[in-house]
């Protein structure tokens, strides 16, 4: 730590929302061990006109060579992307600085290499406010459940997209307009692509893999599907089952895929009673599953400057303890990610009406030795373009995709058939 008032000099890579943020707690003074030192940004002068309630003292700089050879402690880093970060971070954590880091992507991509880089330097690489925003799990799992053998992870990582679903699901609003809401008030980038295709809770499952299992996987490997096909009609359905409909991230380490984990990101079915139901809005939810401990729930608000800053700050306050070095996540070992997954499933259908649709579907169905649960239908729908929906029992996921594949072919679709499987409470993913 360097000499300087007893404090940890930080320096700020990226002084957007959240850098502000960060900035602010650290300057507030309810963090005497804390010390802002550097903020690198793009047009400094702007930035700096803007926040005159930075100490004077502070290097402002556009420069990253500034930062990198100073005698700062740790860097911040806010930029995002994968390109300069993941080059600044490993450089930073050569050079004799920590590095904390909000970079979901850098972590879930090169998080392996560059930890492996903070060990051999000695320094801590810090990254609880790359998943999940302000909720600690990152620490509560690798820390507070170290005891424990975690078996599976199921979160709703993306607040855009529980924000869209719940508004859908509270007022019947369509897809399209949920999305536009979000985007006025900031939920959602102006190219939701990210969040609504499941580009950013892919990322996150990723890292919540290795930390609570220690098995590194691919990240373009982990199946997504996207929201944007959820219509209003899903949540009528869904409420007849007694669920409602989340964007669900899942990795599954149980002895049964002891060779790898079983992983993906879809919009799924939900029940009433599961804690994934129960968060609204923009907030996110974790689900720990543990051997002896069973499950642990961790919900709180997972984006915004605010919330984020707050994991940046405790990360931070980590390293100035002198605990931020106590215990590296190196080793990780490789494992490959498992498509495949057995649950119920839910399949919606928009057909121009006519006899035999459901024989010729209960026969694709057969071929593949899927049994059809139940058949639901509302009433007062058009003839020419009705919704109905298939529930089946507990089968393989491939399975279902290959009956979807063959069922799709049928020329009385109006529109692309719509699958999610069911979350079962408490269910092995066999």
């Amino acid at each position: 730590m360097t000499e300087h008032h007893n404090s940890l000099g930080v320096a700020i890579v990226g002084f957007g929302t959240v850098g502000q943020s960060v900035a602010r707690l650290v300057c507030a003074g309810a963090h005497p061990s804390l010390r802002l030192s550097h903020i690198c940004n793009r047009q400094v002068d702007r930035k700096r006109a803007e926040t005159s309630w930075v100490p004077s003292d502070v290097v402002w700089t556009d420069d990253i060579e500034v930062v990198l050879s100073s005698d700062t402690d740790v860097v911040v880093e806010l930029i995002g992307g994968v390109d300069p970060a993941t080059d600044w971070t490993r450089r930073a954590l050569q050079s004799g600085k920590s590095v904390v880091t909000a970079n979901k992507q850098v972590i879930a991509h090169h998080g392996a290499q560059l930890l492996d880089v903070a060990a051999e330097h000695h320094r801590y690489l810090g990254f609880e406010a790359a998943v999940a925003g302000g909720i600690p799990i990152i620490h509560g799992v690798r820390e507070g459940l170290a005891g424990d053998s975690l078996l599976r992870v199921l979160g709703i990582l993306n607040g855009t997209c529980n924000y869209i679903l719940t508004r859908m699901e509270a007022d019947d609003v369509a897809f399209d307009d949920a999305l536009l809401e979000a985007q006025t008030l900031g939920f959602a980038e102006a190219d939701p692509t990210a969040d609504v295709d499941g580009f950013d809770a892919q990322a996150k499952i990723a890292i919540l893999s290795a930390v609570a299992f220690g098995r590194q996987i691919d990240v373009t490997d982990i199946p997504l599907r996207t929201i944007r096909t959820i219509e209003s009609i899903d949540f009528m359905y869904a409420r007849r089952l007694g669920c409602t409909i989340r964007q669900v991230a899942r990795a599954d380490a149980s002895d049964e895929v002891s060779d790898g984990v079983r992983a993906s990101v879809q919009p799924t079915l939900v029940p009433l009673s599961s804690a994934l139901a129960r968060v609204e809005g923009s907030r996110n939810v974790v689900v720990v599953e543990g051997a002896f401990g069973g499950e642990f729930v961790f919900s709180g608000f997972g984006a915004g400057g605010n919330p984020t800053a707050v994991a940046v700050v405790s990360d931070l306050e980590a390293i100035a303890r002198g605990i931020g070095n106590a215990r590296h996540d190196r080793g990780l070992v490789k494992a490959r990610v498992v498509r495949d997954f057995v649950a119920p499933h839910y399949l919606r259908f928009v057909v121009s009406d006519r006899p035999g649709i459901i024989a010729a579907l209960a026969n694709v169905f057969s071929g593949h030795g899927v049994n059809i649960d139940s058949v639901l239908q509302e009433p007062g729908w058009s003839k020419t373009e009705l919704p109905f929906v298939v529930t089946l029992e507990a089968c393989d996921s491939s399975a279902v995709e290959q009956t979807l594949q063959e069922s799709a072919a049928f020329d009385f679709n109006v529109r692309p058939p719509l699958w999610m499987p069911v979350l079962v409470s408490g269910e092995r993913h066999q």
